[in-house]
């Protein structure tokens, strides 16, 4: 397992996550099993790329100095703006046999990467997600937030079942993949993932993963609960206004997916999770409400209005769709331009980072889901670097 060779790429935007940035990249090189990189992708801001490339100025592709793990490339966004074509930068560049993906708000556990590299044990297995944990702002989860939405902030939530798990999708903001994958099926679809601080859409993960099920029928995606990240909660995204938000951006990103795979693969976890998990919650906020227990009614009311917001972004794009008027496009993974060693070469584009196998054209096709046995109900959380 220690020749498991990670290449860890981190997409950021803004320099107002500046601390954040750190605390992830640092998360990453203390890591029990070393990265042999971290990619930090900035996205078309040249603000924070020149001042990444400054402070990480001594522990470059060339430098000889840095230890295993300690190694940190700073790259421009190579494609348009946004989370799916940061990450395909940083797909073009890696050089490890696997790609790992952290948020920029994020830090991982120490054996993050040693528990996802256990995953590829298996020959089979393409993608290893793991668990996300909520670090709220205020301390403590609001009274009246449901765990079953959890993913709306980005974070693994009540229904998915414990241990390692086979699923339709990985999370994006806590998820590795083979190289190989991204050969065999093409990177993250641009028009549904983030875009900064615009409408927090997602899916852009859904998307891929069924894509890759598609191109590799035999291949498995897991989600191992022992590979932990804890992702910070703004104090903005505890409110209801953003949850109410953020389930009907959901809704409209799975119109796209929907369209894109067909229906009946692009919702078949929604499908479960609307009928079983979600159910459940309500009855269990409705009887902590009897019971006089905290946030009881407002959990269950936060539930029905969750769905209600989902649905109706779904209607939306679903009709958008079918009007022409939303798309979302698969296009090659280009290279990107690296920083090299200072804050010069960042404005400059000093080299060019080669992707391992060339050019890879994603395509936005679709096909029929192998069947997974246990497969878990998995909601996109379209990750959370915006």
């Amino acid at each position: 397992m220690s020749d498991r060779r990670f290449s860890v790429v981190i997409c950021a935007y803004t320099e107002d996550r500046w601390e954040d940035i750190l605390a992830a990249v640092d998360s990453v090189r203390r890591q029990s099993l070393p990265a042999l990189e971290t990619l930090l992708v900035v996205d078309h801001n040249p603000a924070l790329l020149d001042r990444l490339a400054e402070q990480y100025e001594d522990y470059g592709e060339h430098s000889e100095s840095a230890a295993d793990g300690e190694k940190v490339r700073v790259l421009a966004n190579a494609g348009p703006r946004g989370l799916s074509a940061g990450r395909n930068t940083g797909i073009a560049a890696a050089r490890g046999e696997f790609v790992a993906f952290l948020d920029d708000d994020a830090v991982a556990e120490r054996d993050w990467l040693r528990y996802f590299a256990e995953g590829y044990d298996d020959r089979r297995v393409m993608a290893v997600g793991g668990r996300t944990m909520a670090a709220w702002a205020s301390g403590r989860r609001p009274v009246w937030f449901p765990e079953e939405f959890d993913w709306v902030v980005g974070c693994t939530y009540r229904g998915l079942p414990p241990g390692k798990v086979r699923v339709r999708n990985v999370l994006g903001g806590n998820a590795s993949f083979r190289r190989s994958a991204f050969d065999a099926s093409g990177g993250f679809a641009t028009g549904i993932g983030r875009d900064g601080d615009k409408r927090p859409l997602g899916c852009e993960e859904t998307e891929l993963c069924i894509r890759l099920s598609k191109a590799l029928p035999d291949g498995v995606l897991l989600i191992d609960d022992r590979a932990v990240i804890h992702h910070k909660v703004p104090a903005a995204r505890e409110r209801f206004g953003y949850f109410r938000t953020r389930a009907y951006a959901e809704g409209l990103s799975k119109a796209l997916v929907a369209r894109s795979v067909g229906a009946d693969k692009g919702l078949e976890s929604e499908r479960r999770y609307t009928t079983r998990v979600l159910p459940a919650g309500v009855v269990r906020g409705l009887r902590d409400a009897v019971l006089a227990r905290p946030g009881g009614a407002g959990r269950a009311g936060a539930i029905v209005a969750g769905v209600a917001a989902a649905a109706g972004g779904y209607v939306v794009g679903s009709m958008r769709a079918r009007g022409g008027g939303a798309t979302f496009s698969s296009g090659p993974i280009a290279a990107a331009a690296s920083t090299g060693a200072n804050a010069a070469a960042a404005t400059t584009g000093a080299t060019a980072a080669t992707p391992r196998t060339g050019p890879i054209a994603a395509s936005s096709s679709t096909g029929r889901i192998p069947d997974t046995g246990r497969t878990a109900a998995s909601p996109s959380t379209g990750g959370t670097s915006g």
